[in-house]
């Protein structure tokens, strides 16, 4: 990617970073205390971090390894996973950000083709595990909380939606979806003219990662089947963040039904947050799920305004961390590489 490309994406970051600390409704005072009283445990969950963002960059390996040799690092990998993640939680709609900063990224190494599915499968893969994690969260709710009539409305459509979802996303594996998704976004007021024109000079690349997506649940179960493990396990890891934050107040029921909550608490509060995925670092929408939530577990708004504080000093510190990254360890772009990106799309076609 050259440079000039690489600095967009980076002051578009840099940009959302500072509108969101300027937007921030937390006084100084307020934040010192929170993390004052974090302690050591935010050093933990800082890096809890490091934990899953090594896990997501090794499933991200096994997607790319499903199609074929992978000659880019590991550390590369994982490199841009942190940054890919930190444009994602710093730009509206998320995706606009991470995903072709890092299709670029990968491109001159793999080709266009390989890079492009490889990151949809990836973020694919994410979301798909984020339904499986949010129908778990309904089942644990069912056998360890108590249910009114307004909870149970409320389970009922969250167990359609995250059926539904599972539904579109197993389609997705077996034919593909990018063609689909065209499809769709044509039928967007002002999109129409702009993804048929798409459509029609990209048919044969589109076409192409499809069949790609669905090599990889066809073909390569094992990179299936293996990258999805890790998604998932990753989110039911990423609750003890909660769950440490939840030692620091006296809250009843042992250790195991702590995580059990933070395990509600956290797939609650994501799920009510991706519905607002057009806010930048979803602002407002994770504060607002994690209140709900934590006052659904019978807990006082103090701890979700913590959970909530905790949260986005955490994510702070690891846009900011993706953004650096962002600046470092570049090689120019050159002409091998340009030669590198036709040999690798010849061998895709």
């Amino acid at each position: 990617m050259k440079n000039s490309t690489r600095n967009i994406f980076f002051l578009f970051g840099l940009v959302a970073v500072v509108v969101m600390l300027f937007t921030f409704k937390v006084s100084f005072v307020q934040l010192w205390h929170d993390v004052c009283k974090a302690g050591y445990w935010l050093i933990a969950i800082l890096g809890l971090w490091i934990v899953l963002y090594l896990m997501n960059a090794q499933t991200w390996r096994i997607i790319i390894k499903g199609s074929g040799e992978c000659p880019v690092s590991f550390l590369r990998i994982l490199k841009l996973t942190i940054t890919g993640f930190a444009l994602n939680y710093a730009t509206p709609a998320g995706l606009m950000g991470g995903e072709p900063y890092k299709i670029m990224e990968l491109t001159p190494s793999i080709g266009t083709h390989r890079a492009t599915s490889s990151v949809l499968l990836f973020a694919m893969m994410h979301i798909f595990a984020h339904f499986w994690f949010w129908f778990t969260s309904i089942i644990l709710y069912l056998l360890f909380m108590p249910i009114d009539t307004a909870m149970g409305v409320i389970l009922a459509l969250m167990t359609l939606f995250c059926l539904g979802g599972i539904y579109l996303f197993v389609k997705g594996y077996k034919n593909g979806m990018v063609v689909k998704l065209v499809n769709f976004v044509g039928h967007i007021p002002g999109c129409k003219k702009w993804a048929h024109r798409f459509a029609e000079n990209h048919a044969e690349d589109l076409k192409n990662i499809d069949c790609q997506i669905a090599e990889l649940q066809g073909q390569n179960k094992r990179s299936f089947y293996g990258s999805f493990f890790l998604e998932y396990i990753g989110r039911i890891l990423q609750s003890l963040e909660i769950y440490f934050m939840l030692q620091l107040f006296e809250v009843g029921g042992g250790s195991w039904m702590m995580f059990i909550h933070s395990i509600l608490i956290l797939a609650f509060t994501s799920l009510f947050a991706n519905l607002l995925f057009f806010m930048p670092l979803q602002l407002g929408g994770r504060e607002g799920g994690f209140a709900i939530s934590t006052a659904r577990m019978g807990m006082t708004n103090d701890i979700g305004m913590f959970i909530s504080i905790i949260c986005r000093v955490r994510e702070l510190f690891w846009t900011a961390i993706g953004l650096f990254l962002m600046k470092v360890g570049n090689k120019p772009s050159n002409n091998s590489d340009r030669k590198t990106v036709s040999g690798n799309i010849s061998e895709n076609k």
